[in-house]
């Protein structure tokens, strides 16, 4: 079992991949193998809706995005750890997943999600609900912890400051790994839910 970790901030020794290192360390406690891809420090340009993802079967940029779908499609879980510049996921991270999501056409039923927001102080909340609308979309249960899963540091290593913050994380890489080889053992012997041709409906 593998659980990809996408660390979206772009600087050596951040918050974000503080928080990352917290949780592989449950996960290799669980026996769950994990890779940390950075993403945060690369050149990802935005979607532009072109469609031809739907004729190559990946995105018609053929960067990071690519090279992680090639990961996703094989992993057991996701988890997308994140900091809060303004307001919002950084633009980096939100590039990734809008065509990551978009572009990939494998089936991601049941892999489980779980983001993770880091910020100084505000806009964690509403950057992690837009990290999990990524998960809802695709069918893939969303792990929960004691908490929203969000930890708070400026500095580099003030994170390890916030007690609660990383055991949130602790306690989701738990509950996630739990949720991972319960979906095993299920799949294993009730197969993945039945699927329905999907219907479009456009609200004007």
């Amino acid at each position: 079992m593998k659980v990809l970790l996408v660390n979206g901030s772009p600087r050596a020794n951040s918050n974000t991949l503080l928080g990352l290192h917290e949780m592989e360390k449950i996960f290799a406690e669980q026996g769950i193998e994990t890779e940390i891809f950075n993403i945060g420090n690369k050149d990802i340009r935005g979607c532009i809706a072109c469609g031809r993802c739907g004729e190559l079967g990946k995105c018609v940029f053929d960067d990071a995005v690519n090279e992680f779908a090639a990961k996703f499609k094989d992993a057991d879980g996701l988890v997308v750890g994140t900091p809060v510049y303004y307001s919002a996921p950084n633009a980096t991270v939100q590039a990734f997943l809008q065509r990551l999501f978009y572009s990939s056409s494998f089936d991601k039923t049941m892999k489980v999600g779980a983001g993770f927001v880091c910020a100084r102080r505000g806009g964690t909340t509403a950057s992690f609900d837009v990290v999990n609308k990524f998960f809802t979309i695709s069918g893939m249960p969303v792990a929960s912890s004691q908490y929203w899963n969000n930890i708070h540091g400026g500095a580099p290593g003030e994170a390890s400051e916030d007690a609660e913050g990383m055991q949130t994380l602790r306690v989701l890489a738990r509950n996630m790994s739990f949720l991972i080889k319960s979906i095993a053992l299920g799949k294993e012997k009730f197969g993945l839910p039945e699927k329905e041709e999907h219907a479009w409906t456009n609200f004007i």
